[in-house]
């Protein structure tokens, strides 16, 4: 055999070598294709099972505060009417037990609304009504609605002047119910001292409200875990301060709907201090536009 046709041989034979590998290549590659095609089949049964299951979540809250509504509404109305003593004088101790069922009530109330909130949060069907006020008006509401609250207790409840700040534009009812939230929980940590309320321009363009108190604070550890659906302090010095989790949650959520976000700045034994930080003008992504 003459040498060229040896060199043709051995071209022929890694000619075929190549492509035995490039047709073993392709098989896996079909194999890894179809391995792929089937990962992004489950990933999508997933996506699926998940989205139903939190329709299911939202469907059931919401199908549940609808119901509670109703009786919690008529405990609330008869507690009145006892304490009114419409019906007959009522004892001291009579009056107590009765208060202890109206506050418990309310209570319950407030909690079905946060569950109505969040599945409708979770459904997508808040809707956001931005519009221009003044921050007076705000602050206002907020110490006419708890100044009840506060009455003959050791606790100063203190709404700084804003300064510097000119309207906002946003959704007044869900800041103030953020805001609602923070005042609310700093009254219950605070048995004495103060809860200090104020807001400030930041980064030009946004503005910060804060709600600070001289409570009992919350170790750093817990603190990660605040503004998530359903979580509680399992701190032994906050066991008796319970409550559903709901508050911060949704303060973060209606944040988030806000263009904002929230955060807190605690240390034990010596308060807290929960912040939200908002733009001044809510971007044209709604609706509704500024005038």
């Amino acid at each position: 055999m003459s040498a060229s046709a040896a060199s043709v041989d051995e071209l022929h034979a890694l000619i075929a070598q190549h492509e035995a590998q490039i047709e073993l290549l392709n098989a896996e590659l079909a194999e890894t294709n179809l391995g792929v095609v089937a990962l992004y089949s489950e990933l999508e049964d997933k996506a699926a099972q998940l989205r139903d299951a939190a329709e299911l979540k939202s469907r059931f809250l919401s199908y549940i505060s609808h119901e509670f509504k109703t009786p919690l509404s008529s405990i609330r109305s008869i507690a009145r009417i006892l304490l009114d003593e419409l019906d007959g004088p009522l004892g001291d101790e009579q009056k107590r037990q009765v208060g202890f069922i109206q506050t418990s009530a309310v209570e319950l109330t407030d909690m079905v609304g946060d569950l109505l909130d969040l599945a409708r949060v979770e459904a997508g069907k808040i809707n956001i009504s931005p519009a221009w006020f003044e921050m007076v008006d705000l602050f206002s509401t907020l110490r006419g609605m708890f100044k009840p609250l506060v009455g003959d207790t050791a606790v100063a409840l203190i709404f700084e002047e804003p300064v510097g700040l000119d309207r906002v534009y946003t959704d007044d009812r869900k800041l103030s119910q953020i805001m609602r939230n923070f005042i609310a929980n700093a009254l219950k940590f605070t048995s004495e001292g103060e809860v200090r309320v104020s807001a400030k321009a930041i980064d030009g363009d946004r503005v910060e409200f804060s709600v600070s108190d001289t409570g009992i604070g919350i170790a750093p550890e817990y603190q990660s875990a605040l503004f998530q659906d359903f979580t509680q302090v399992d701190s032994p010095i906050q066991k008796r301060f319970r409550g559903a989790g709901l508050g911060l949650a949704l303060s973060k959520k209606f944040a988030e709907l806000l263009g904002g976000e929230v955060g807190v700045v605690s240390e034990v034994g010596r308060g807290s201090c929960f912040w939200v930080r908002l733009p001044m003008r809510l971007k044209a992504s709604v609706s509704e536009s500024p005038e």
